[in-house]
C-alpha cells in the first residue's frame, strides 16, 4: 500500500514538472490544439478532442429514451464545446441492446438519438448543424448477452462531421 502511495506522489511530481517546464519555456497551448491528461496533443474541435475532454455519449435506461441526470450533464457539456467550435456539424447514434425485434430497436434507437438531437436544440444548438440516425441494435459497443453489455450498448453517441 506505501509502495502505491509512494509512486502516486512521484507520478504526481513528475507531471507537476513537465507542466512547469512547458510554462517556462512560454508553452501556451496553441489555438488548434489541446493538451490531454496523458500528455498528448489534440486538435480542437475535433471527434478526439470531444472525447477525452467532453464525453461522446449518454446512456439509457432499458427500454427507454429519457435523459437521465447524468446523461443530461453530458449533454450541456457538448452544448458549451459545441458552441465553441460554431463550424462543427455532429451526427446522433441511436442505439439499443440486443433484446427485442430489429424493427423494435431501431425505432427505439431513433426516439434516443431524437431526446439527443432535442437537447442539444434546446440548448441553443442550431438543428442545421445536427443530423440523427438510429442504429438499433445492429452495432452493439460491446459483445455480450448479460446486464454489462446491454448497459453498455443502450446509448447515444455524439459523432463529430
Amino acid at each position: 500500500m506505501l509502495k502505491k502511495l509512494l509512486l502516486l506522489v512521484v507520478a504526481g511530481f513528475f507531471l507537476a514538472s513537465c507542466a512547469a517546464t512547458n510554462t517556462e519555456q512560454g508553452g501556451d497551448v496553441d489555438a488548434a490544439s489541446s493538451s490531454t491528461a496523458s500528455g498528448g496533443d489534440i486538435t480542437a474541435g475535433t471527434q478526439e478532442d470531444l472525447i477525452i475532454n467532453v464525453g461522446d455519449r449518454v446512456f439509457f435506461e432499458f427500454d427507454s429514451s429519457e435523459l437521465t441526470v447524468d446523461a443530461q450533464a453530458t449533454l450541456d457539456a457538448q452544448a458549451a464545446w459545441l458552441q465553441q467550435y460554431p463550424d462543427t456539424n455532429i451526427t446522433i447514434e441511436g442505439h439499443a441492446d440486443e433484446r427485442g425485434t430489429r424493427e423494435y430497436n431501431l425505432a427505439l434507437g431513433d426516439k434516443r438519438a431524437f431526446a439527443v438531437y432535442s437537447y442539444l436544440a434546446q440548448a441553443g444548438i442550431d438543428t442545421n448543424r445536427l443530423e440523427y440516425v438510429s442504429w438499433g441494435k445492429e452495432r452493439p459497443e460491446v459483445i455480450g448477452s448479460d446486464e454489462t453489455a446491454y448497459a453498455q450498448n443502450r446509448r447515444g453517441v455524439t459523432l463529430v462531421n
